[in-house]
């Protein structure tokens, strides 16, 4: 079970990345309008037009999905990827004009890099432009390029988090995928072993369990300067209230991964997608119909893929100056 989000078909990905001021933004756009919807548990969340989304939303269909570095000032970036799809003649039809509907996400990363420097317009438009299916890198890229992980014992002990995905075949031809930007205040474990994978670093180089030191990090835990951000797509064909049940139903890979999660300084929150077109107007001969599949079997895959991908994403990382990545830790 590795593979990525693009093995839904119509899903494409895209990244663009500012290297200097470490920040980033990540397309994922939809070939066949996807119905969408989401889940928000994280207290302090950047987001754009998830309204949109609840299953009490008149407008059923999505055109695409952006998860963005840059705090509030990231959600600019979605301007880009709303113009590249308007220009392609992508959205909703209005009569007068098809208006692309693209729910946006943030994580902070002001603090790592150059403060000034967000995803803009330009950015968005850079990302969509790169989307495409198949193999897209990992690690610290796109909105991953700033992120970073295990911040109890302040930003001088914390590792390099990014961006990783993964997906699963199932019977039927059914399939689901994750991809996710980790930037999380806890710690990421292995669910299957127990093990710390990416944390706050003590002074022997050992990694700290983040729960047992949150009572000395009340400094630390002011501002809501982290937040894990997921896709979950599929292409089982569902409903607006089935697919908001496996963005919840999702959560589980991320209470299972990192440690704490879901805080009042994190704006945690996944998104779920199903692909299972065709609709009138945008069906391309290689995006095949959608199956039929259960929401609660497509939610609780949609939780193993989410573990799988926050832990390729800190796995997959580069480290940058002070933020040393898996990779670069000893055994």
């Amino acid at each position: 079970m590795f593979g990525n989000l693009c093995d839904v078909p119509g899903v494409l990905v895209g990244h663009a990345a500012d290297e200097h001021g470490l920040t980033g933004c990540t397309a994922i756009l939809f070939e066949v309008p996807a119905v969408a919807g989401v889940d928000v548990r994280g207290s302090s969340p950047g987001t754009r037009e998830t309204d949109l989304l609840s299953p009490t939303g008149r407008v059923g269909e999505t055109h695409g999905i952006l998860l963005t570095g840059g705090s509030a000032f990231g959600l600019a970036a979605a301007d880009g990827v709303v113009r590249y799809l308007q220009e392609r003649g992508v959205g909703y039809d209005v009569r007068v004009a098809r208006v692309p509907l693209v729910p946006a996400a943030v994580l902070f990363d002001l603090a790592v890099g150059d403060h000034k420097a967000s995803p803009d317009a330009a950015m968005g438009y850079e990302a969509a432009s790169a989307a495409a299916s198949g193999e897209f890198l990992q690690g610290s890229v796109g909105a991953g390029t700033g992120a970073t992980v295990g911040k109890v014992l302040g930003p001088e002990r914390a590792m390099k988090g990014g961006v990783g995905s993964a997906s699963v075949g199932l019977s039927g031809g059914l399939v689901v995928a994750a991809l996710a930007a980790v930037n999380a205040f806890g710690d990421v474990r292995d669910p299957a072993t127990g093990e710390i994978v990416a944390g706050p670093r003590l002074a022997d180089g050992t990694l700290a369990d983040s729960v047992e030191h949150l009572e000395a990090a009340a400094h630390f835990m002011r501002w809501g300067e982290n937040t894990t951000l997921a896709v979950v797509a599929t292409n089982a064909r569902l409903t607006k209230p089935q697919v908001t049940k496996v963005s919840q139903m999702a959560q589980g890979g991320l209470a299972r991964t990192i440690s704490p999660v879901h805080t009042s300084i994190d704006g945690d929150l996944i998104f779920a997608a199903s692909v299972g077109g065709p609709a009138d107007g945008y069906a391309p001969s290689n995006v095949p119909p959608g199956v039929v599949a259960a929401p609660d079997v497509v939610g609780a895959w949609g939780a193993r893929v989410v573990e799988r991908a926050v832990l390729r994403a800190v796995r997959s990382a580069r480290g940058i100056p002070g933020f040393p990545a898996v990779s670069e830790l000893g055994p």
